[in-house]
């Protein structure tokens, strides 16, 4: 995704991260900021690094909300199989939460990659 070689709906990127939507979200407009350079753990990054990639979720997750309708979001960020890390690259994930649905953590949606392009296409509007 991040050389371009796999599909994405991305919305964001920058030299040093790319934001697209989770191809399996928890609720609507569920987001993840991944780091172009190769960490597996958040560990494996320098304070500056880390700090340098939380400091985008304000703008990231705003325009998330506003694209949404959100009335709020979660973030989430693990590391190692028993944190539930799935791929071992670093990424935030920022999920945007509605008073209707209630937060579930563990339940996961499908969603066609039409629904996906266009909701890209909107927070895009946002940036």
């Amino acid at each position: 995704m991040i050389d371009g070689k796999l599909s994405c709906n991305m919305f964001y990127q920058d030299d040093d991260c790319i934001v697209i939507l989770d191809k399996y979200p928890i609720d609507h407009g569920h987001s993840l900021i991944i780091t172009k350079k190769p960490y597996e753990k958040i560990t494996d990054m320098d304070t500056n690094e880390v700090a340098k990639l939380f400091s985008k979720i304000p703008k990231i997750a705003n325009a998330i909300i506003m694209a949404t309708n959100a009335d709020a979001f979660s973030i989430a960020q693990n590391n190692g199989k028993a944190a539930k890390q799935i791929i071992p690259h670093v990424h935030i994930h920022i999920i945007p939460r509605y008073v209707t649905t209630g937060t579930l953590w563990t339940k996961r949606k499908i969603t066609n990659d039409n629904e996906l392009s266009e909701l890209s296409k909107k927070i895009k509007n946002y940036f």
